[in-house]
């Protein structure tokens, strides 16, 4: 018989539920963050990740109660990459160490994961009506809004707000994560990855309020918004790389072919080739979306391996406790 992990909670307890925090640079808020978590959230472990911060967060983070753990490697990605290998938990909290996200709302997120079935739910900022707005800057709502738009279209998800830094996932789902990403494009991985595994994901709606006075955003609109961009072009390359490079073929032999054509026509009335250069150039562009078109082929049979490989990682976790059960609170 298989072993049974110890770490995790049987069939008739509840599940155990990690609270991971990822930070970099937030003294001023981390405290607020550990202590509403641990409010709404009170049988959870709470767990900050600190990233190298130079302002005192990891003995602010501790003082706070929280379990404090040092990542030296720069990058939202790599201490998220470390939370998943670390933290052994049935369901995960994932939540910026910003004081910017709803903690109250922690429990309505696990609680509709798990009586639904659903191996990631995202928590949708939604800026609190008795503010000004400030906290969530007009380009990031912009850009937020156009990349769900083009997530929508590229891998088929439906989300509203794909950069949510608040989500709650479970074991199966966060173990069976590559994590490749480095920085804040972490989130939109998760969610090519849930779009890959085929598996449930939900959204439900969160107030989103202003930072504490000193903390100070680290996203860069424009920088960021260019890298998360590549990020998503590469994303799509690695995941559906059959239509990534067949569209390149696409492209390629209608130029070759709009190149071909008049040569072509000419030949046939003269007998001559008149336009070297212009043959050559259609001829090794048609070359070169045949390439294209093989390598797609090649590298779609890989990325179907890679896939029922980390299906097979998925399904060799348990579910948590309860899981697609109807309950009657959270």
């Amino acid at each position: 018989m298989p072993e049974v992990d110890p770490r995790r909670s049987t069939a008739d307890e509840p599940p155990l539920v990690a609270v991971v925090i990822p930070c970099f640079n937030e003294a001023t808020a981390i405290h607020a963050t550990v202590t509403d978590m641990a409010a709404a959230l009170p049988a959870a472990a709470i767990h900050v990740f600190d990233n190298a911060s130079t302002d005192g967060t990891a003995d602010v983070a501790r003082a706070a109660g929280a379990i404090v753990h040092h990542v030296a490697e720069r990058g939202k990605g790599n201490v998220v990459r470390r939370m998943f290998a670390d933290v052994e938990a049935d369901l995960y909290v994932m939540v910026d160490g910003d004081a910017t996200y709803e903690a109250a709302a922690a429990p309505a997120l696990v609680h509709l994961a798990l009586s639904n079935g659903l191996d990631m739910v995202v928590g949708e900022r939604i800026t609190a009506a008795s503010t000004d707005g400030e906290e969530y800057r007009s380009g990031h709502v912009i850009g937020n809004k156009v990349f769900s738009g083009l997530y929508r279209r590229l891998f088929g998800t439906d989300y509203n707000d794909v950069f949510s830094g608040y989500r709650v996932m479970t074991r199966r789902f966060v173990k069976s994560f590559p994590a490749m990403t480095t920085g804040f494009d972490i989130e939109t991985e998760l969610i090519v990855h849930a779009a890959d595994l085929q598996v449930g994901v939900g959204e439900h709606p969160t107030a989103y309020v202003a930072r504490p006075d000193g903390s100070e955003s680290k996203l860069s609109t424009y920088q960021d918004g260019w890298r998360i961009l590549q990020s998503a072009i590469g994303l799509y390359r690695d995941s559906r790389p059959s239509r990534f490079y067949g569209y390149g073929a696409i492209i390629g032999t209608a130029i070759a072919w709009l190149l071909g054509i008049p040569i072509i026509f000419e030949f046939l009335d003269t007998e001559e080739v008149p336009r070297y250069p212009t043959a050559f150039l259609a001829a090794s562009i048609q070359v070169m979306a045949l390439i294209l078109l093989t390598a797609g082929i090649i590298i779609a049979a890989v990325r179907r391996a890679n896939r029922e490989q980390r299906r097979l990682v998925y399904l060799s976790h348990p579910a948590p406790p309860g899981f697609g059960r109807q309950h009657s609170g959270s």
